[in-house]
């Protein structure tokens, strides 16, 4: 089965993890988000509970 032949694929794949690793994973990482989380506490909700006719 030359799928298990680990030759050529091995070195592309620990080369292409790698370039990802070091070099794009940085550039990624350094955008700031346009919306930044905010210090709002959650609005609560206050629900009724429906009132069946049978109970």
């Amino acid at each position: 089965m030359p799928q298990l032949n680990p030759n050529p694929w091995l070195f592309i794949m620990i080369t292409s993890w790698l370039t990802f690793s070091m070099i794009i994973q940085p550039k990624l990482l350094s955008f700031v988000s346009m919306n930044p989380p905010s210090s709002k506490k959650p609005t609560i909700h206050k629900t009724t509970p429906w009132t069946w006719p049978w109970t």
